[in-house]
């Protein structure tokens, strides 16, 4: 039954909701489907951001093993959206992996939201900082301290080397919100310099 319901012709007709429904009632069918519907879309947005074929594999991989676990655990409720459902996960795991690789190089910029820049401000446990060999881990450091929403555009801006058009393209959000963002970030990573400093002297 469910064979000739998946036939090449017919396999076209359903709905992303309704292989979703099938594959919960047990067609492993129905998820192939929707696998090889959407296979190519997160692939290449995968791609596009780690411009590694290896690394975009095994992200890939990662995505359909917490589509599957989060389907299977029944907290699945994007009705109707199962797509951008996928490509959410895809962009966060991505996210993830810069955010705790270490060996990927920060892209220095060259303008008003270079997160280098911003560290270059005056006291000398920031100049020290600068000179040494550990500056990238303090960048990373500071990173990690952020809200979410502006650390994902320091990652975005700062790992991937994105434009603000396609961050906000990525996130939903308007050029101007996503530049607000990196802005409100780079502030933010001020004050934890200042404090750091405050804190050096009274050590």
């Amino acid at each position: 039954m469910l064979s000739k319901m998946f036939s090449p012709a017919k396999a076209g007709l359903f709905t992303d909701q309704e292989l979703v429904h099938l594959y919960l009632e047990g067609s492993e069918k129905a998820f192939e489907i929707l696998l090889h519907r959407h296979k190519r879309k997160v692939w290449s947005h995968i791609y596009l951001l780690v411009r590694d074929r290896e690394l975009t594999e095994d992200l890939f991989q990662d995505v359909f093993i917490k589509v599957v676990h989060t389907l299977r655990s029944g907290k699945y409720n994007e009705e109707g959206k199962f797509l951008p459902w996928v490509m959410r996960i895809a962009h966060n795991l991505v996210i993830d992996h810069f955010r705790k690789c270490k060996k990927m190089p920060l892209q220095r910029g060259n303008d008003e939201h270079d997160v280098f820049a911003t560290l270059a401000q005056p006291g000398k446990n920031v100049e020290q900082g600068l000179v040494n060999g550990q500056i990238d881990e303090d960048v990373r450091k500071l990173i990690e301290h952020l809200p979410e929403e502006q650390r994902e555009v320091v990652i975005m801006r700062t790992y991937l080397g994105m434009s603000f058009k396609e961050i906000a393209e990525l996130t939903e959000v308007s050029i101007n919100t996503a530049l607000g963002r990196m802005r409100y970030a780079l502030i933010n990573m001020r004050k934890m310099i200042k404090q750091h400093d405050l804190a050096m002297e009274r050590a």
